[in-house]
This record gives C-alpha cells, structure tokens and sequence, in this order.
C-alpha cells in the first residue's frame, strides 16, 4: 500500500513538473537562437533596433502613382480651319472668284480672320456673273480697286438667312466706308435683294453656313459707287489768243518807233497799230502844208 502511494505521489509529481516547464516555455519572449547565433536576452534586443540606422528599419519609399485622384474630362480636338478655297472649289462654278481672292491675297486675310474666331458673310459672284461684265473691266482696275471690290462682298459677321432682315441700310462691309461703298439690303420672306446703286440682284442660294461663315451665291458682281460710278469731267481750259506772226509784226513795225518793234498780243497789238497810223497821217498832212507854204512862197 505505501509503495502503490508512493508511486503515484511520484507520478504526479512528474506531471506538475512537465506542466509547470511547458507553462514557462510558452509564456517566455525569448527565442533560442537558430544557426549557431549567441543567444540574445530581451532586454538587449531593443537597444540593437534603436541601434540600426533607419534604412533598414524603415520600408522603403514608394513612386508616386500617375493615376490622378480626380480625372480631368477629356479635351476636346480642335477643329481644323474653315478652307474658303475648297469650299468654292467643291461647290463649282466660283472660279473667277477663287483667282481674284488669291492674286489680292485676300484669301489670307479671310483664313486669319477665321482662325481667330472672328464670322463672316461671304456674297459670292458666280463664274457667270462675272461673264456680264463689259470686257476689260477687271482688267482696268488697278491692284487696290480689286481688293476693295472683293471686299466689298464681306460682311465683317455671319449672317443666316433669316437674319438679313435685322439690318440697317447702309449694310458695313470690309471695303473702304459706306459713303463711297454702300451696300442695301432688303428682304421679303425668304427672298434678299441687295442693291449698290449701280447693281441690284438676289440671294440665289446658300453655298455653306456654319456658325462662323456663310457663303451665299449671287448671280451679279456687286459693283460699287467708289470705282465704277461716273465722275463728273473736268472744265476744258479757257482758249488763249493766238500771237501774231512774227514776220508780219516786224515788216509792220519797220515804219514805227523803235519801241514799237516787239509784238502785241490782242487789244494792245490793235491801240498800237492805230496810234501808227495817225501818227502816218499827221505826218503827210504837215508835209503837205510845207509843200504849199513853199509854193506860194515862190509864186509871189
């Protein structure tokens, strides 16, 4: 019986013995160091982390994303530029046009004036209409009377067709002013008749409109008072007396006075030519009266 107790006060006496290591193994912070290292007590393994610089201790920096937090809306192509010339050449029949345009290099002035957002109405002379004029006429217009009569069919903003009517008359263009260069338009329903005082004529169609450029046909040249309206001509100079032949005048003047050997113009040519002649006259009378004194001189 003693023995049989003392065996099992043995017994467990092992099993609290293995507990309690168990119990103490688990709940220590120390490791056992692997690989051969010297073990390490936990009071020195902050200092070493204080120790090591901050590279090491620290992950490393990362590249900034090049996802933005906000997404900007995505831009908006911009437009390519209005080409008037492809434009008139697309649409036929604008030929003349299209080489006076480009000889006056007005054609530049209208792609710089669209490209900076600036609109423009354009009255477009057909091929035919240039036909009716009287031949020559370009031709004897100089090189600024051109440019003026081609801008004198471009209204400096668009115009739609239903907006014709909302102008006042003189309608501004791009000639010179609207003294020498007016330009009339009146309108009846769908129908634009545009005057200059030497030209009247209509709207015949719309070759383009956007909200930047209209192009409309007319079926006339547009010409204006400043270069194709009739002056009035000048005065013809006074006639001058015509001078005497100097032949004459000096076989004239051979039996008067010295003074009088230059010739006279006009009235005076005439008082000088009387005042020879009683001059001639007075002389035969004197000599007259001489021969009779002496005559009766030598009767007595």
């Amino acid at each position: 019986m003693t023995k049989q107790s003392f065996l099992c006060f043995s017994f467990l006496f092992l099993f609290l013995h293995h507990s309690a290591t168990t119990t103490r193994a688990q709940s220590s912070p120390a490791q056992a160091p692997s690989h051969g290292e010297s073990a390490q007590s936990p009071a020195q393994a902050p200092s070493q982390l204080l120790a090591q610089p901050p590279s090491q201790t620290l992950a490393p920096a990362q590249a900034p994303s090049e996802v933005p937090l906000v997404q900007a809306p995505p831009r908006r192509a911009k437009p390519a530029p209005t080409n008037v010339t492809k434009i008139l050449e697309k649409a036929g029949s604008f030929g003349v046009l299209i080489r006076i345009l480009k000889n006056t290099q007005v054609i530049n002035q209208i792609e710089n004036q669209l490209n900076t957002s600036n609109s423009l109405t354009i009255l477009a002379p057909t091929n035919g209409a240039f036909s009716g004029l009287k031949a020559g006429t370009l031709n004897s217009l100089s090189t600024e009377q051109k440019v003026q009569l081609v801008q004198y069919h471009i209204l400096p903003s668009f115009i739609s067709l239903s907006n014709f009517q909302t102008l006042s008359n003189p309608v501004r263009t791009q000639a010179s002013n609207t003294d020498e260069y007016p330009l009339n338009i009146t309108t009846q329903s769908n129908w634009v008749n545009i005057s200059t005082g030497l030209v009247n004529t209509s709207i015949s169609g719309t070759v383009y409109a956007d909200n930047q450029l209209a192009i409309y046909k007319v079926d006339r040249v547009l010409l204006p008072l400043g270069i194709f309206a009739s002056r009035p001509k000048a005065p013809a100079p006074a006639p001058t007396l015509a001078k005497p032949n100097k032949e004459f005048s000096s076989s004239s003047s051979s039996s008067s006075s010295p003074s009088s050997s230059t010739a006279l113009d006009g009235p005076a040519a005439v008082l000088e030519a009387s005042n020879a002649l009683s001059l001639a006259k007075n002389s035969m009378v004197l000599g007259l009266a001489v021969v009779l004194a002496v005559f009766s001189v030598m009767s007595v």
